[in-house]
């Protein structure tokens, strides 16, 4: 029996930060003035500066860390317009006319980033594959799910006996033609080439500190200035609101892993089941010359900062794979990101609620951060230059989730409740009042403390 060779721990990160060339980018060292400042250089935010400098405008983006490194490198990468809530679900929050808007924005989103990725030449892993939609162990409709699929305007998915994977039976599930995947970072760094080449300017580390709109809009970091015509907010969650928006959508976390297989033993395609939690799985190459592929499993999430078990959600990702997919030979990288959740199921991308006319967010990703993204990328450059576009109204920030009462309520519940820490009192008023060797919160105006007495913190 041959050796078995010890295998290295995983990497704590996905394999998109892995041997990545970013154009090289400094933090803002001057005052700046531009037509559009946008603030987060992820998915969202290099996809509008990208087609604003192409549509002539002059654009500055910021981001207080390197390209990237938010959630759009904790991506698993699946470029589809399969919504993750399901057409069935988003009919009915959204009407047929909406569930068709849903369809043809995301599908554009591929096919816009396909054309980006041709036009530009970047090398990034761009590929169409085949999506499959199964249901596991859920009670779902695929037959109700395949009719609603059809009236948004997917006439092409098809129901299919099972998913092409040798050796796992995922019994019926819906084919979606023409989805895709890429290498994300890869593809950032084209987009931020792309805009440089057209005149427009990328400053990371560079902290927005205030974020103004109105008629002398400007985002201030450090002693600089950028004044601009117009913001754009995307950094996942707006860091520019803290009402309108946060009450509408809630933080949810989403684990991943990358596990070896055999090369080629996993046929190239994007697979979702629809179990609770539900899992998303895909295949990844990392190089020609590589003996293994990266099986990408992803799922197992909650919301956010509510449960405190990262390694056991992995745990069990990799126990759910295993038992679907017998030559995995190993875990490569395990990683995490936050997906947030609107409660009708779409994102918000426009005008920020409750602020100035040209102050604009992107938010709401909704497990669909990359199609998301390029959506606000199309969406936001038609509304800062007065174009109509008939995706604004679905897409609305303002609009009232009201056909999702329910999950509206739940969450502003739920967000409500991580609050009541700060109107309930400390258990002392004053350190004084701590005995020796305990411990004790105390209230500091709307900040709540644990606290050591000094004599037990330290020991003579």
């Amino acid at each position: 029996m041959p050796k078995r060779i010890r295998l290295a721990a995983p990497t704590a990160a996905s394999p998109w930060t892995k041997r990545v060339a970013i154009p090289r980018t400094q933090g803002l060292a001057r005052n700046e003035t531009a037509d559009v400042c946008i603030v987060g250089a992820g998915i969202a935010g290099l996809t509008t500066a990208h087609l604003l400098a192409e549509a002539g405008q002059s654009v500055v983006v910021v981001d207080d860390g390197p390209i990237g490194r938010g959630m759009t490198s904790a991506t698993s990468a699946h470029l589809s317009n399969a919504i993750d809530a399901g057409y069935t679900e988003i009919e009915r929050m959204h009407g047929e006319r909406g569930a068709q808007l849903v369809a043809a924005s995301h599908s554009a989103a591929i096919d816009r980033i396909e054309a980006i990725v041709h036009e530009h030449r970047i090398a990034c892993d761009f590929a169409r594959v085949d999506g499959y939609l199964y249901r596991g162990d859920s009670d779902t409709d695929l037959e109700a799910e395949l009719k609603a699929v059809h009236r948004a305007g997917l006439t092409g998915v098809t129901m299919v006996p099972r998913a092409p994977i040798d050796g796992f039976d995922t019994g019926p599930c819906l084919e979606y033609p023409g989805q895709g995947q890429f290498h994300p970072l890869k593809y950032l760094a084209g987009l931020v080439r792309a805009i440089v080449k057209a005149g427009g300017r990328v400053y990371t580390n560079t902290h927005a500190e205030t974020i103004q709109g109105g008629p002398s809009a400007q985002v201030t970091s450090g002693n600089h200035t950028i004044a601009t015509g117009a913001v754009v907010v995307a950094t996942n969650a707006p860091v520019n609101d803290l009402v309108a928006i946060h009450t509408k959508q809630a933080p949810y976390m989403t684990y991943v892993v990358a596990l070896r297989v055999p090369r080629g033993s996993v046929p190239q395609a994007l697979y979702w089941d629809a179990e609770d939690p539900y899992h998303y799985v895909r295949v990844y190459s990392p190089g020609a010359t590589s003996a293994f592929d990266l099986l990408i499993v992803g799922g197992e999430d909650h919301k956010s900062g509510q449960v405190d078990d990262t390694a056991e959600r992995h745990r069990r990702l990799e126990t759910w794979a295993r038992q679907r997919f017998p030559m995995i030979d190993g875990t490569e990288f395990i990683w995490g990101g936050q997906v947030m959740e609107p409660a009708d199921g779409v994102a918000f991308i426009g005008r920020n609620p409750l602020d100035s006319n040209n102050v604009y967010i992107a938010t709401g990703d909704a497990g669909m951060g990359l199609t998301h993204g390029t959506i606000a990328g199309i969406l936001l450059t038609d509304l800062v230059l007065g174009r109509a576009n008939e995706w604004a109204a679905l897409y609305d920030p303002a609009r009232k989730p009201v056909r999702a009462p329910g999950e509206y309520l739940k969450e502003a519940a739920n967000m409500a409740a991580q609050y009541t820490t700060w109107v309930t009192g400390g258990d002392v008023e004053s350190a004084d009042q701590v005995a020796r060797g305990s411990g004790a919160v105390l209230r500091r105006g709307l900040r709540q403390s644990r606290r050591l007495s000094r004599r037990a913190r330290c020991p003579s």
